[in-house]
């Protein structure tokens, strides 16, 4: 991650300097922190979420100076994509990616979706409904994450506000469409994605339907174990978000809005490649 960073100095200097540098390389001020203390104060800060004046005190700088390396670091690992079980430096950053890799490798994917809660949204302020969460009756943004049988982390989405229907923020991500291109690919769901199922049957799986009132008891015995096997199935989904969300950052977000969807992305990447080397 070394490289992306510093290329993002770079460009951030040449944007503020309008044209190329006049002095060699190396001459100026130098960082207050190099780029692993920088990288370490970043993962502290995402794991435990410490205040960046303790990290400063920690790290004897500023607390400024936490929050623009913080700043600077956090989209790295957001970017990087989740790791591939098995497949030594290839990462899968899009849902594209994720359902490639999941058609070559013949596994059958599981999706669902959390909400994490949020700041409420200043008064007056355009769309401010739009967080509250229909099922938690609090202001949260939502996120769709993908995993495979072992619970391992494999995609997540740019978060939507908590009002959004799961199925539709799945929509939203683009998952119509690759429904589309990958014909082989079986995602397990649960009960909220039942027009997912509807529209792409055989390959977005959801419970089986109750039989109705009357049905024989063989019939209702075959339903009741059909139902405990997809579910049994799909558990693995549930155990990759309880993952994400011992990060103490995703238990309640704090800070700005605007900020958690690279904040929730670089803690999935990260939990990806915990998961992949245990």
């Amino acid at each position: 991650m070394a490289v992306p960073w510093q290329a993002g100095v770079e460009g951030r200097r040449h944007a503020a300097r309008g044209g190329a540098r006049k002095r060699a390389a190396g001459a100026g001020a130098r960082h207050q922190l190099v780029f692993v203390d920088r990288l370490v104060a970043t993962l502290i800060h995402l794991r435990h979420d410490l205040p960046h004046s303790v990290l400063g005190l920690l790290l004897g700088v500023d607390r400024s100076t936490i929050t623009r390396a913080i700043t600077e670091i956090r989209t790295l690992p957001a970017e990087r994509g989740c790791a591939v079980p098995d497949r030594p430096g290839l990462r899968l950053r899009t849902l594209a990616d994720v359902f490639a890799h999941a058609q070559a490798e013949n596994i059958e994917l599981r999706l669902d979706a959390t909400e994490i809660q949020v700041r409420r949204p200043p008064a007056g302020r355009g769309g401010r409904r739009a967080f509250v969460s229909g099922k938690k009756k609090q202001n949260t943004m939502k996120a769709t994450v993908i995993a495979d049988w072992r619970g391992r982390t494999l995609w997540t989405d740019a978060l939507r506000p908590g009002r959004m229907h799961d199925a539709t923020a799945a929509r939203n991500g683009g998952i119509a469409v690759c429904f589309q291109h990958f014909p082989d690919v079986e995602v397990l769901l649960d009960d909220g994605y039942l027009g997912l199922s509807r529209d792409h049957r055989g390959q977005a799986i959801t419970p089986p339907r109750k039989p109705r009132p009357g049905a024989l008891p063989g019939r209702v015995q075959q339903w009741e174990r059909d139902r405990h096997g997809h579910s049994s199935d799909r558990i693995t989904v549930e155990h990759a978000l309880a993952d994400h969300k011992r990060w103490k950052q995703l238990t309640r977000w704090t800070h700005r809005r605007d900020r958690l969807p690279d904040t929730y992305r670089a803690i999935a990447g990260l939990v990806s490649d915990r998961t992949v080397t245990a």
